[in-house]
């Protein structure tokens, strides 16, 4: 059984990459392909890609290549993405509207289950003809649509004490858009994702041309 614990990060990455360009290919009709053309395509070395792939096995025929739908079925499995995941959104906002417009979650694996928030003037409506219910029902909810994985999408302020409940509910793996480091237990699998902090990367580097 393969230990994902010391399968860096940037691999997981590159391999959602690769699964990318290999269904393109795949579409296209090309039913072979080689980690030169994965590499061109994703803009990493051939010897990166065949690294990243041997983590997880021996794929592909040397001197031949690679079947680009057989490694792309290996590589969403690999991914936990050969199935469907629900996902609940915390915060019925700017932020938590364009997530649940964003239809890339859904060719990906990922639905948009519900989506809660603590606003009286929100609650009963939909967005996305997704229903909003208030974070009273989140256990409850996440019971019933078997919801796993969170996203917060609420102030700062707010979002330790989101990632507290959704926990408590159940939730085990939780992506974070505020602006904020939130702590979880340990079984918790826990992404920040800081909007302003990658422009800042693009105004250092830009300030340093």
């Amino acid at each position: 059984m393969i230990k994902k614990a010391k399968i860096p990060d940037a691999t997981i990455g590159r391999l959602s990459l690769y699964s990318r360009y290999l269904i393109e290919a795949y579409e296209k009709g090309v039913t072979t392909v080689s980690s030169q053309s994965i590499a061109d395509a994703t803009g990493v070395t051939p010897a990166q890609v065949r690294k990243d792939l041997a983590y997880f096995g021996e794929f592909g025929t040397r001197g031949v290549g690679y079947n680009s739908k057989e490694l792309y079925m290996h590589i969403m499995k690999i991914l936990g993405l050969d199935k469907r995941w629900p996902v609940a959104i915390i915060g019925a906002g700017n932020l938590g509207r364009a997530l649940s417009q964003y239809k890339g979650f859904h060719e990906r694996g990922f639905d948009i289950s519900c989506i809660f928030d603590n606003d009286p003037k929100k609650i009963g409506k939909k967005l996305s003809n997704i229903s909003i219910y208030h974070l009273d029902v989140l256990e409850e909810k996440v019971k019933e649509f078997k919801i796993e994985l969170g996203i917060i999408a609420v102030p700062a302020q707010a979002a330790q004490e989101v990632a507290d409940k959704l926990v408590k509910a159940g939730i085990r793996g939780i992506m974070n858009f505020a602006p904020i480091n939130i702590t979880v237990p340990d079984n918790i699998v826990l992404r920040r994702v800081d909007l302003s902090a990658q422009l800042e990367y693009l105004t250092y580097y830009l300030e340093e041309i």
